[in-house]
């Protein structure tokens, strides 16, 4: 069955929640001494996975809404990369030996504007402090910076997934947006880092961009297939400069409309999964043989601040400038301003400064939202009232959700009305404006 455009159930923006409460609802309330209490009750063996942000990129995107800034001084990223290191100690004695590190996922900003060398010295203290010499790697890489020494590198490491940031192929459309990268450099990236052992490779790529129309998106689609990556997300741009400074220099103007939008996500559904490629989530495509698409026909996807995830560990440290932490009682970010990271770090305190603490209201309800949107179901029998059939009367009319002896249904067709059925679930306040991403 088609996708169906319902404007009226699209028209409120809503968290895209890789977190519940989302960061909206964070506050200076959740500090050290919060992380430090969650750090020292990790169990002896408990799972663990790790987060390491470089918060720099060599080229800054005009769209990128994430903490990163210009690498263009070289003492500016070694002094960043003596106090992650120090942070990585500091976290490390906290633990005390407690906890098994399985995976360790670099992001960014550009973990490849560090250089080879820097990365192999990164990768060699984590591996040290944590014990965790057989962690599973993973690696966020800007393909415009990469180079033999980096593909070396991440051969040496023994990286076995990696995500490019693709967007658009489209060169118009890359200008628009402040990323020029010709197809040609995507293509000696994904062979450069198939022989560098990579086997299951990401592309990012966006639609709801400036000039983007359904032949700029159905071309970009069709070459991202002829290179065969493992994962592909599709992300609708938010466009949001009154909180992201760079955005204004994307002409808002030449942007698509919702409707437009919306025909960009039902034609990449259709094109991927016709291509073999299995939906996972609302957003994300993978291959059958891959663990994100074995992980989603288990239904044991997870969602975390990197998006959909077959990790299944309830705790995930961050490391770095803005690096978040997770716990079932607690979310907690570390300082976002790399200056006053520095300060904190090399003063002996672990870096977090705000975040939230989760209740058993907040698990309870966060439990619900990331199993509809990771699996496209969940038991919601303890939310029954009136208010809330209410609210999902207008999905229950239109056929996108079902609800059967408790337990609520999104079909493939709902999938993009996933996350505003799962905001009727979100405790805090109604999602604003000026606050969250469009809902497609």
């Amino acid at each position: 069955m088609n996708w169906i455009y319902h404007p009226d159930l699209l028209a409120t923006p809503v968290p895209r929640y890789t977190s519940y409460p989302t960061a909206a609802e964070f506050s200076d309330k959740v500090g050290a001494r919060d992380l430090e209490a969650m750090l020292i009750g990790i169990g002896p063996d408990q799972p663990i996975s790790l987060y390491v942000h470089i918060p720099y990129c060599h080229e800054i995107c005009w769209y990128c809404g994430c903490n990163t800034g210009a690498a263009n001084k070289a003492q500016r990223l070694a002094g960043y990369l003596k106090t992650l290191g120090a942070e990585i100690e500091l976290v490390a004695g906290k633990l005390a030996g407690r906890g098994r590190v399985k995976r360790i996922a670099f992001g960014g900003g550009s973990p490849n504007a560090i250089s080879p060398d820097q990365f192999a010295e990164l990768l060699a203290a984590l591996q040290t402090a944590f014990l965790a010499h057989d962690a599973l790697l993973s690696i966020e890489l800007d393909p415009r910076s990469l180079s033999d020494p980096w593909f070396n590198a991440i051969s040496v490491a023994g990286i076995r997934r990696a995500s490019l940031g693709v967007q658009t192929l489209d060169p118009k459309v890359q200008r628009a947006i402040g990323r020029w990268q010709p197809i040609g450099l995507i293509e000696v990236a994904v062979q450069e880092l198939r022989r560098a052992g990579v086997e299951s490779l990401n592309f990012d790529l966006m639609y709801g961009l400036p000039y983007q129309g359904v032949a700029e998106l159905e071309e970009t689609l069709a070459s991202t297939i002829e290179m065969r990556p493992e994962r592909i997300a599709l992300f609708g741009y938010a466009h949001v400069p009154h909180l992201i400074p760079r955005q204004r220099q994307i002409d808002g103007d030449k942007l698509p409309d919702s409707e437009q939008r919306f025909a960009h996500a039902e034609l990449g559904h259709r094109i991927l999964t016709h291509a073999g490629y299995d939906p996972i989530g609302f957003d994300h495509y993978a291959r059958p043989h891959d663990s994100m698409s074995l992980a989603a026909r288990q239904g044991r996807l997870r969602r975390n601040f990197q998006g959909f995830t077959d990790d299944n560990a309830e705790v995930m440290i961050g490391l770095g400038a803005s690096a978040i932490s997770q716990f079932p009682g607690l979310i907690a970010q570390n300082e976002k301003n790399s200056g006053r990271y520095k300060i904190r770090v090399s003063s002996g305190l672990l870096p977090a400064t705000h975040g939230i603490v989760r209740g058993a209201d907040d698990q309870r309800r966060g439990r619900v939202i990331e199993q509809l949107l990771s699996n496209g179901e969940a038991e919601i029998r303890d939310f029954f009232d009136r208010e809330l059939m209410d609210k999902l009367r207008p999905f229950l009319d239109r056929g996108l959700v079902t609800l059967e002896r408790g337990r609520l249904r999104i079909p493939d067709y709902g999938r993009p009305y996933a996350r505003v059925i799962a905001s009727l679930f979100d405790g805090y306040r109604q999602p604003a404006a000026r606050r969250f991403s469009s809902a497609i």
